[in-house]
């Protein structure tokens, strides 16, 4: 892609009758970014992963999602284009997870067959292999641990081989070694797929890939500070962030943060 998979220029979102969700927010990602959302409880996180998804339209701005105007396009079209992770994806506990993986193909949650093409299928196939969930592919999703449910949806949200790719705290359950292996796989998805847009929501540093190459950290709907990793994940705008004074620290391309004791 040539333009921004995500394109938003002075985007407010408000609640009828209700609250301001999101305030001024200019943010524009390019393909082969890999971004690091992060705020406290209400934020606004959602809301803008909502907006990032084509899910709903901004009150006040412009949004465009893989070069698209919200409000001038198919939102259901331009919802199959984007890859979402989300762990509250509803999946049926006796489907395989093979069949889990090819309902990405067509954006549901339980199969329709008759519309899975061959090469859906042999992308489906290869990204189990690639995830390490080949053998995996006919077990019931609902004998699967959290771990191998997480990289199941991953491959899911991968099957359509979109450009834009969404994960909502997809560590979220998870044990140690599960996170080791999920942050892992990401980091080896971002390296297959060098044009792929990547957000990840998260609320713990711990929890991003090594791979993260901006961030943006988001306070009351506000932007609190955003741009390169390496300057935004730091002790100042965190603690401005999350209203706590932070430490942050970096070893072996992870980040970890303690609040400081004066």
């Amino acid at each position: 892609m040539s333009v921004p998979a995500l394109d938003l220029q002075e985007v407010g979102v408000r609640v009828a009758g209700g609250p301001v969700l999101l305030h001024d927010i200019t943010w524009q990602v390019r393909p082969g970014e890999q971004w690091a959302l992060l705020g406290p409880n209400g934020a606004g996180k959602s809301t803008l992963l909502s907006l990032a998804g084509a899910v709903r339209h901004p009150t006040t701005g412009t949004a465009d999602v893989l070069g698209r105007r919200l409000g001038r396009t198919d939102m259901r079209e331009l919802r199959e284009q984007v890859g979402v992770v989300d762990p509250a994806l509803r999946m049926p506990a006796r489907m395989s997870v093979l069949d889990v993986v090819l309902t990405g193909a067509t954006g549901t949650v339980l199969p329709l067959p008759e519309r899975y093409t061959a090469a859906d299928h042999e992308r489906a196939r290869m990204l189990l292999d690639r995830l390490g969930m080949t053998p995996l592919a006919d077990r019931e999703i609902g004998a699967c641990s959290h771990g191998e449910r997480a990289r199941t949806r991953l491959a899911r949200a991968l099957v359509p081989d979109p450009p834009l790719l969404l994960l909502d705290e997809p560590a979220t359950g998870l044990d140690l070694p599960s996170r080791a292996t999920l942050l892992a796989t990401l980091d080896d998805v971002a390296a297959v797929h060098p044009d792929l847009a990547i957000v990840l929501v998260s609320h713990h540093l711990e929890e991003l890939p090594a791979t993260t190459s901006h961030a943006l950290l988001l306070r009351a709907g506000q932007i609190v500070a955003v741009g390169a990793a390496d300057e935004v994940l730091t002790d100042e705008p965190l603690s401005q962030c999350f209203g706590l004074p932070l430490v942050v620290r970096r070893e072996h391309g992870r980040w970890s943060v303690v609040a400081r004791r004066d």
